[in-house]
């Protein structure tokens, strides 16, 4: 792959094209609002001229009024997912409409669908003509943006941006990258500003571990997504936020990815950052966020009737893909109804426009790092799969998003390398209760005596910890009004200051009852404790308190192995044909890891070290001959464990920054990386970003993939 050149100046803004766009964006929107009054019986017009003089008009009043309404309104426009915004708008619209004669509206519901209205036909006509009136804006926002903001001053010291794609695994990524589902990251490989690598992620495959390790440079003690801690006596759950802000305690040293004035943006942890919104561990630390994208995002009133707008599409894009799954009789395929779509939309559109539009502004700033993550392919891939159409249209889609930021780049403060990454990737199969009938509580359950009671606690899924960590960010804001508000119509679903709805209400409660097993899921991942039994079970407690369950579990065809520990031979990862002895390597019989490739045995030896490693720890089967495994939760595309693309995530980094041609093993190992990268920023060591220009005014949009149209 060539050199990049060094990087052009930033290109001006050309007045022509402008204007050019000014102009079609005003047809457009004339276009569209004749269009409502054709449609809606409660608005009337007389003649061409008034809507005309109405476009206007609702334009100098966005310009004007918006701003105000939102310093009055803006928590309570956020936290309602923006109807109190389609309200402001649609009154927007009757004050147009008292000042043009000749048009009339006759109501504020009318007024409301004929915002509604317009945004969508502009939407759908600028995707047709190729029309980005996202450039128009940005120019007309920037400058009131730039006074409100604490901006940076201009300088020639780069910026990095790590931007993560939760739950990619690079095999994926380079089939989306050839097949045209990333046509702006297939772009900057192809110019060869930037390459692609494959590392390796730790065991438990998942969000919370890695980012521990890639914010914090430590995920020590973190064997799943959520396990049982037998000091708390309590399960922890990666993304629950009193969870995650003692799991960052815990392992920050203040000295974070993001701890010299870095931001973040929906992750996990913080980095350290003094900045962060969205994130899991600083929901109830107000000291720690700044609200700047939520300005960045209110100063665009179309900005909320297009979220609503995307999120009805999208809703109706997940109905009309199960549907199809289900006429279709596609395999592996699972129930996708209730209030998923819901979810779904909260996690594709909802969080990734907040989060963009937090990111716009943060570049607009010129912060000097960003670390924000993209879950909605995530989502999607657990109920789709990894390469369902729906799962990669989401890729498709975001790719558009990043590509609003690449031009944002050209007019920052700053010059900007841009780092795309993955936390981990998915494996795929049908799940562990579609195969056998039963899930891995029932399972263990049936090999117990009667006497002894398991307990499979009721869990948030990733969906609704999403869903829950933004509501529960916004009633913790106990200067707003609003935020009380708010908190008072959930305040049946909080417990601590946290929102819990969905599953895990009750064991969000933290009961104390006693249970003599608590088995839990952590995709392909299942951890079995017994919370009786003070320290660490080893395996000769365990063969006369509990008979035949190791044997029993390692030998069932939907387990690969189990790891358990020894007194006197240590750890041991037991197969249906054989053991593993982790203190030497020795197999006997059967090496149960072979199909999990040659690491495995360094993460299962990492893990067994762990002072929360559960009793048994289970791993699901894995075929690699038609790269299947089996989830322990209902999801068809999952990660949490070893087997398949669930543990090779991905960097797409500038070719300007060296990379090693040793393995990347480990979230630790991309921390120093990254940590190292910055160091070279900011002396200057590292080559200055390559910019390219933006793409002319008149060249069409990345069109979708033939597959998806």
């Amino acid at each position: 792959m060539t050199t990049p050149e060094p990087p052009p100046g930033r290109p001006r803004p050309d007045t022509r094209h402008l204007l050019g766009r000014v102009v079609v964006v005003f047809l457009v929107s004339a276009a569209s609002l004749a269009l409502m009054v054709a449609i809606l019986p409660g608005l009337s017009v007389q003649g061409w001229s008034a809507i005309a003089i109405m476009v206007g008009v609702i334009a100098v009043l966005n310009g004007v009024v918006w701003p105000l309404i939102v310093r009055l309104v803006a928590p309570l426009i956020v936290w309602t997912l923006g109807l109190v915004g389609l309200v402001a708008n649609g009154f927007i619209l009757i004050v147009a409409a008292e000042l043009v004669d000749g048009f009339d509206v006759d109501g504020l519901g009318t007024a409301i669908v004929t915002s509604l209205g317009m945004t969508a036909v502009s939407a759908m006509a600028g995707s047709v003509l190729a029309i980005d009136d996202d450039v128009v804006w940005r120019r007309r926002v920037l400058r009131r943006m730039a006074r409100r903001l604490d901006t940076t001053e201009p300088t020639d010291v780069p910026g990095v941006l790590f931007l993560q794609i939760d739950g990619l695994s690079e095999p994926v990524l380079r089939r989306a990258l050839g097949e045209g589902y990333l046509p702006t990251l297939a772009r900057w490989v192809r110019s060869g500003s930037h390459r692609v690598v494959g590392w390796q992620c730790d065991l438990s495959s998942q969000t919370g571990a890695s980012q521990a390790g890639i914010l914090h440079g430590d995920n020590t003690d973190m064997p799943a997504f959520r396990w049982y801690d037998k000091e708390l006596g309590k399960v922890m759950t990666s993304n629950r936020p009193r969870d995650a802000a003692e799991i960052e305690r815990r392992h920050s040293d203040g000295q974070g990815l993001l701890a010299e004035g870095g931001v973040s943006r929906s992750n996990v942890f913080s980095g350290d950052s003094d900045d962060s919104l969205f994130t899991f561990s600083t929901v109830a630390d107000r000291s720690r966020g700044s609200g700047h994208g939520l300005a960045f995002f209110l100063s665009d009133p179309n900005a909320i009737a297009r979220l609503v707008i995307l999120s009805v599409a999208d809703i109706a894009r997940e109905l009309a893909a199960a549907w199809r799954t289900r006429r279709r009789d596609v395999q592996p395929r699972q129930r996708r109804g209730g209030v998923y779509p819901l979810l779904r939309a909260a996690t594709t559109i909802v969080l990734r426009d907040l989060t963009v539009y937090t990111l716009l502004g943060d570049i607009y700033r010129g912060v000097p790092i960003a670390y924000a993550d993209f879950v909605g392919y995530d989502e999607v891939a657990h109920h789709s799969g990894i390469s369902a159409p729906d799962a990669l249209e989401t890729l498709w889609r975001l790719d558009q998003q990043l590509a609003r930021l690449e031009r944002a780049i050209h007019e920052a403060p700053r010059p900007y390398h841009v780092v795309i990454l993955s936390d981990h990737g998915q494996t795929q199969g049908s799940t562990f209760r579609q195969r056998y009938g039963e899930t891995l509580p029932q399972l263990v359950s049936s090999l117990l005596d009667r006497t002894q009671e398991v307990d499979e606690p009721s869990l948030s899924t990733e969906g609704w910890g999403n869903l829950n960590g933004v509501l529960s960010d916004a009633i913790n804001d106990e200067s707003s009004r609003i935020s009380r508000l708010l908190a008072a119509a959930v305040r049946r679903r909080t417990v601590d200051g946290e929102v819990v709805l969905g599953p895990g209400y009750a064991a969000a409660l933290d009961t104390e009852d006693a249970h003599d097993v608590i088995v839990l899921a952590s995709g392909n991942l299942g951890l079995i404790s017994f919370p009786d039994i003070e320290e660490r079970a080893d395996m000769e407690t365990m063969v006369v308190r509990f008979p035949g369950l190791v044997t029993t579990l390692a030998s069932h065809p939907g387990i690969g192995f189990v790891l358990v520990r020894s007194q006197t031979l240590g750890g041991l990862v037991v197969g249906a044909g054989g053991i593993h002895y982790l203190a030497d390597g020795r197999v006997e019989g059967v090496d149960p890891l072979l199909p999990f490739g040659p690491g495995a045995a360094d993460h299962l030896r990492r893990t067994d070290s762990f002072a929360n490693a559960p009793d048994i720890l289970v791993n699901s089967f894995y075929d690699p001959d038609i790269d299947e495994g089996a989830a322990f939760e209902e999801q068809i595309g999952f990660h949490g464990g070893l087997g398949g693309k669930q543990t090779q995530p991905f960097l797409l980094y500038p070719a300007v920054l060296p990379l090693d041609d040793q393995p990347i093993v480990g979230a630790t190992a991309v921390h120093h990386l990254f940590k190292r990268w910055l160091d070279l920023t900011r002396t200057g060591e590292a080559a200055a970003p390559w910019h390219r220009p933006d793409p002319p005014a008149d060249q069409p949009s990345a069109q979708l993939p033939v597959a998806l149209r």
